[in-house]
């Protein structure tokens, strides 16, 4: 497994910090658009640096007392790996999650946006590689159940990708980012750092909705070929 920290282990430990009401998996794809004057000025920083990262950490203003994401939380370091700068100054970026981290305290620079110094972590390693190896199947089968139901739904005959061989770490980051689950059940997911539990709490979710995924999928076909085929669906 490639080593997710390498990218950041020769980084400062300080980070611009971009509150989103989202959560960010690392070796996951996120699309910005960038207007706030204060990260236009933060995107121009961070480029500038080199490093071409900054914190995305979870945070709804809604439901918060304070106008910042708490000292302690986790959140995912965010790679720009393509930008495109508009000419009144707002910009349409991709980055891609890179490692996790934890906010120690927060550092007064005079920046408008918020720097934080951070800590950064990965999952465990001395887990039961059996028991990893089975719930990762367990996980790509309902997945790729859900992806066919949902494909079916769509009408989309696109070929889905081949997780295959994605070793279970990843796995489990790839399909908690796909998944449909509020905001603060991600957040869960990308504080935990045992594999394992994260796949099991993952498949625990995909098992409670491949049937629905799946009824919805043949009702839709059943309903696409009435009229053609002979039959007829009464709801009565």
């Amino acid at each position: 497994m490639t080593d997710p920290l390498e990218k950041v282990r020769g980084l400062p430990r300080e980070l611009p910090i971009f509150p989103l009401p989202l959560v960010l998996f690392p070796g996951t794809p996120l699309p910005l658009h960038i207007f706030e004057p204060r990260y236009q000025q933060m995107l121009v920083d961070v480029r500038a640096s080199g490093d071409n990262v900054f914190g995305v950490s979870y945070f709804d203003a809604s439901e918060s007392e304070t106008d910042e994401p708490p000292a302690h939380h986790v959140g995912c370091v965010a790679e720009v790996v393509e930008a495109q700068t508009l000419p009144d100054g707002r910009s349409n970026i991709m980055t891609l999650g890179v490692a996790r981290y934890r906010l120690e305290s927060y550092v007064e620079r005079g920046n408008a946006y918020l720097v934080g110094r951070v800590s950064f972590f990965e999952d465990e390693h001395d887990e039961n590689e059996d028991a990893l190896r089975e719930t990762s199947r367990g996980v790509l089968d309902l997945f790729m159940r859900i992806a066919r139901a949902v494909r079916a739904l769509n009408d989309d005959r696109a070929q889905l990708p081949d997780l295959s061989q994605t070793d279970p770490e990843r796995l489990s980051f790839l399909v908690a980012a796909a998944i449909e689950l509020d905001a603060k059940n991600k957040q869960q997911l990308l504080e935990i750092q045992s594999t394992l539990e994260r796949l099991t709490r993952i498949h625990d979710l995909l098992r409670g909705a491949v049937g629905s995924y799946e009824d919805r999928a043949r009702l839709h076909q059943v309903a696409k070929s009435n009229g053609h085929s002979g039959k007829k669906v009464t709801f009565e």
